[in-house]
């Protein structure tokens, strides 16, 4: 089984319309979509998202995951984005772990988030859905301490978390991340960024991609690596990095399957 499969993130361009979104990923070679919940699938609009669904089908593409902007606050509800997953048929939701790092949270704030995610979670699971968490600056899950922290606080099965990487920390805090979330790691955003948010094309982070991808294929299965965001917005720029991820998922899966 390849270890590594190529999407796109839909808000990458936002202000394209999932028809259009689902005819370039195709054109890319790429394999599947991650259906952002902010302007392409609203939460708890069950007709776009089955709407995206079957665009998705039509272009030869599967639906990866529904990127919710769900945060497992104490003022939202969950119950819409649950609907908008299932209708479009998405394994896996991505969520967002607060809105504050773990370390500045309080003993309460921690049970309470965790106890927020606990019950999504169960939800989630009677629909056969997976919940990951975005990788983000800014929530529980900033640092990998956080992260196995409210994974473990939350304990149940079908909690995952993604991995992406942070610009503001050094390659070898990067790959120290990856190596402690291998067992719990979902689906990969991949971009080149430099400091400040500073977007450059995919190739130029080559060197540091590929150490990420070897040590994410040690960890067995199978995961997307979802295109998420390009220079200027650009779909030449998109296209250009699309091409270069599809190489290095190829190689990299034939690492996998060449390994006694």
């Amino acid at each position: 089984m390849a270890a590594f499969h190529t999407g796109l993130t839909s808000v990458t361009f936002r202000q394209k319309s999932a028809a259009q979104i689902a005819a370039l990923a195709a054109e890319a070679g790429l394999e599947g979509i991650e259906w952002g919940g902010d302007i392409h699938v609203p939460p708890g609009d069950t007709a776009a998202a089955a709407s995206a669904a079957r665009l998705t089908r039509e272009a030869g593409l599967r639906v990866t995951s529904y990127g919710s902007y769900y945060h497992a606050l104490p003022q939202e509800d969950f119950a819409p984005v649950l609907q908008s997953a299932a209708a479009l048929g998405a394994p896996v939701v991505r969520i967002w772990a607060g809105d504050r790092p773990w370390e500045q949270l309080s003993e309460a704030e921690r049970e309470t988030l965790a106890a927020s995610i606990r019950d999504d979670a169960r939800d989630a699971a009677r629909e056969g859905i997976t919940l990951s968490f975005e990788y983000h600056r800014g929530t529980a899950t900033q640092t990998r301490a956080g992260a196995l922290a409210l994974l473990e606080a939350v304990g149940e099965p079908n909690v995952r978390t993604y991995w992406q990487p942070n610009p503001d920390i050094t390659q070898e805090e990067q790959l120290a991340e990856i190596g402690c979330l291998l067992p719990h790691l979902s689906h990969i955003h991949v971009f080149t960024w430099t400091g400040a948010n500073v977007r450059h094309p995919l190739a130029e982070g080559e060197a540091r991609w590929r150490e990420y991808l070897s040590a994410i294929r040690r960890a067995g299965g199978s995961r997307f690596l979802l295109m998420e965001f390009v220079r200027d917005d650009s779909e030449a720029d998109f296209l250009a990095d699309a091409a270069v991820l599809r190489r290095w998922a190829e190689e990299e899966n034939q690492k996998g399957e060449s390994r006694p």
